[in-house]
């Protein structure tokens, strides 16, 4: 998918970047909220305490699938603090902010470097055709060229996979621990150690938990539920940000403020939106101003969007549902080409 040719085109795309800039510097959406994220430390700490608490107070129970199903969801609120850590949103200082970020990591059982790593690549390259990180997925082709270029079992789930995306994602939660674990192994983290003893700390100390308080076949169930469930939040948070927008191919040439907005998309909502997507669902402003607190962002959005307007850039919102709905058509339109390749005559 490109760009339709009516979309404008950049004449001073500088200087219309650090226009907005100074938008929203004069209004001071770049100062850190120091109090915001103090409460929604607190908050994420009762919710981690009170799962755990009822884990422990349960005991060996299948009505510990509903505990499963509350982790899952503070599991994704701790990776979004993650998130804002690694963008440096929280502290002015990267020192901090990478202890935030560790701290998190280790609570989830996961690399944050690596994921830092691996995020940073893609807010560069967003929807990239070659050079996002986040379109380089085996399992899912997101343009015709990876579709067709698919093989075996990877070409049937390509024909199929609007239907097999969300089952798909059941699987998010694993791949995120075995791409930290991978990512350990290969060095491709710079604090090796530090990332091993706190992954290795998790794994054990969860592991332990989960089979000292369960019986063995409730611990199995148990983590198939937490982990799957936690997959499916996680994917259903990142995926409507940018699935389903503009893909831009290798011979395309964006400014940033076009490159960003153009291939994002916003999820309308209110507050238990936004916490529910932990911010993401400003995504435009998001990857406009990635330090930009969080508390910020709903703030933003009004100067950004009439900013976009005023020079005829499309800015893409839509609700929840509806930016599903966008992803799922999207990606069985993909596979289209399959399937009427692979039709009988």
């Amino acid at each position: 998918m490109s760009f339709p040719s009516a979309l404008p085109t950049a004449t001073a795309s500088g200087s219309e970047f650090a226009e907005l800039s100074r938008i929203i510097r004069q209004r001071g959406l770049l100062r850190r909220r120091h109090g915001s994220y103090a409460l929604t430390f607190a908050l994420n700490a009762a919710l981690m305490a009170v799962g755990w608490t009822v884990f422990g107070l349960l005991g060996s129970s299948w009505w510990q699938m509903f505990t499963a199903l509350f982790l899952a969801v503070v599991f994704a609120q701790l990776a979004f603090i993650g998130h804002d850590a690694g963008h440096k949103q929280i502290f002015q200082g990267k020192r901090a902010n990478d202890i935030v970020g560790y701290l998190h990591g280790a609570l989830i059982g996961m690399s944050y470097q690596w994921w830092v790593n691996k995020h940073n690549h893609h807010h560069a390259n967003p929807n990239h055709e070659d050079d996002d990180p986040d379109l380089e997925i085996p399992l899912i082709a997101f343009t015709k060229r990876q579709a067709t270029d698919k093989r075996g079992v990877l070409r049937w789930m390509a024909k199929y996979q609007a239907f097999l995306f969300f089952p798909l994602l059941l699987l998010e939660g694993l791949d995120l621990h075995a791409s930290s674990v991978r990512a350990i192994v290969t060095r491709e983290v710079k604090a090796g150690r530090l990332e091993t003893a706190l992954l290795a700390m998790h794994i054990v100390g969860y592991l332990t938990a989960v089979f000292w308080v369960l019986s063995p076949l409730q611990a199995v169930v148990f983590i198939a539920v937490h982990q799957g469930a936690w997959g499916v939040y996680m994917g259903c948070s990142f995926a409507p940000n940018h699935k389903g927008m503009p893909v831009i191919s290798p011979d395309e040439k964006l400014d940033f403020l076009r490159k960003q907005v153009l291939t994002s998309r916003n999820v309308r909502g209110g507050w238990l939106t936004d916490f529910a997507l932990g911010g993401l669902n400003y995504q435009i402003e998001h990857h406009l101003f990635p330090s930009m607190p969080r508390a910020n962002l709903r703030h933003a959005q009004a100067h950004v969007r009439a900013f976009c307007g005023e020079r005829g850039i499309p800015y893409s919102q839509t609700s929840a549902f509806g930016s599903y709905g966008q992803v799922l058509r999207y990606l069985h339109r993909v596979g289209a080409p399959l399937r009427a390749a692979d039709a009988p005559a």
